[in-house]
């Protein structure tokens, strides 16, 4: 009797959990660490850099609170800019609209602009990095043409183009298109020659050697490419727009400038480097992932 009864709770223990029944205690658990480390992670990313923006705020406080202090406080700015900070998104009609549509219209343009010198850009980058010839017939011109500053394409695109939206859009391209065309130059000068080897024994022909091979191969020069490239787009576009005008967020800090706007030119500018910061971002994640589909 007392042997069978000894058997029963360990004929228990070991049958296999049945569906529906309580998580045990140490997978909760494993759940709960999972939650703090990911609370951990975010205090680590976001606590450091409030703290430094906390202190830069006070200290431009202090600093700009006296007579005759050439910029104004964050608290003057937070008083005169409250409606283009509290509603990013107002539209009265012509000029008088929220920075967020502005950033949106300046947004469109960089996607264009930007679109292009990617498509362009790689398959020029892929010409240049598979081609001795083409490298030493385009890559001095490349060199050459990538010095010239966003601003010196101007006058050309406009006396081109005739017009003021196509104009920047042609800007946004030839700034971008050449950190494109260089990394993935580099990037297909760098596969390994095993790769390329595999290719000629499964007989790809170019386009497949293209899709299957190179650009999987190259994605991490290609990216950093684009990442150079969509910086380079969102300063042309700003700096082209304070001088072609329209309603993009680049006329808007000139047309505040000329009206003596400190607050809202401040405000802009925060703008702007959110969205820089964000487009980015966007674009590190998009290499990421198509880096690990690919590999």
């Amino acid at each position: 009797m007392t042997a069978t009864a000894r058997k029963v709770p360990i004929e228990a223990a070991s049958r296999p959990a049945q569906p529906g029944k309580v998580v045990p205690l140490g997978r909760a658990q494993a759940n709960r660490i999972d939650f703090g480390r990911a609370a951990a992670n975010l205090a680590r990313n976001v606590i450091p850099p409030l703290v430094v923006l906390l202190v830069l705020l006070a200290v431009w406080q202090v600093s700009c609170s006296g007579v005759g202090a050439p910029l104004p406080p964050p608290s003057q700015i937070w008083t005169d800019s409250y409606d283009l900070i509290a509603y990013p998104f107002f539209d009265y009609g012509s000029q008088d609209i929220g920075l967020a549509w502005r950033v949106l219209t300046s947004l469109q343009r960089v996607a264009i602009g930007f679109g292009l010198a990617a498509v362009v850009g790689v398959a020029l980058g892929a010409l240049v990095g598979q081609s001795v010839w083409a490298m030493r017939g385009l890559d001095p011109i490349f060199q050459i043409l990538r010095t010239v500053p966003p601003l010196a394409w101007l006058p050309l695109s406009l006396a081109a183009f005739q017009d003021s939206n196509p104009s920047a859009i042609f800007v946004i391209f030839i700034t971008s298109i050449w950190p494109v065309i260089i990394n993935t130059a580099v990037g297909v000068r760098n596969i390994p020659e095993d790769y390329r080897n595999v290719a000629r024994v499964l007989r790809l022909n170019q386009l497949e050697f293209f899709l299957r091979i190179m650009l999987p191969a190259a994605a991490p020069y290609i990216f950093t490419g684009l990442r150079i490239g969509i910086g380079l787009s969102w300063l042309a576009i700003v700096a082209a727009e304070m001088l072609t005008g329209g309603v993009g967020i680049g006329f808007f800090i000139w047309d505040a400038w000329n009206s003596s706007r400190l607050p809202d030119i401040i405000v802009a500018l925060a703008y702007i480097g959110l969205t820089g910061f964000v487009l980015d971002k966007l674009v590190a994640f998009l290499g990421r992932v198509i880096a690990r589909t690919s590999a």
